[in-house]
């Protein structure tokens, strides 16, 4: 099992940055990729960005690409999402995920942080 514990988040104002963290534990060694995904209410869960966990190659959705950086710290095992130039359209609950597969697809993660608000005011 893999517990992922979510921080940062909040209410920023557009044009503004926040940034988000994923610390995993337990069995972290079976993790192969680590993601951002994020749902806006009445809408489906979206891809936002991803990372293999070894060698650390990035992906992104096109709405995030150029404004949104995902990173990774083997050592402390932390996932970090750092968003800039944020939109209204970015307000969303954001979950990071572990797992393994196709980097865009939620199925491909076999687990999940709680989730984080993101509000972005215009």
């Amino acid at each position: 099992q893999v517990q992922l514990v979510q921080s940062g988040g909040g209410l920023v104002q557009a044009g503004g940055s926040l940034r988000l963290s994923c610390t995993a534990s337990g069995r972290t060694r079976s993790i192969n990729a680590m993601a951002w995904f994020r749902q806006a209410p009445a809408k489906e869960r979206e891809f936002v960005a991803a990372i293999n966990w070894i060698p650390g190659n990035t992906y992104y959705a096109d709405s995030t690409k150029g404004r949104f950086t995902i990173s990774r710290d083997i050592a402390k095992n932390t996932l970090n999402l750092q968003m800039n130039s944020l939109k209204p359209e970015d307000t969303a609950v954001y979950y990071c995920a572990a797992g393994g597969g196709k980097v865009d697809v939620p199925s491909s993660y076999n687990y999940w942080g709680q989730g984080t608000q993101v509000t972005v005011s215009s």
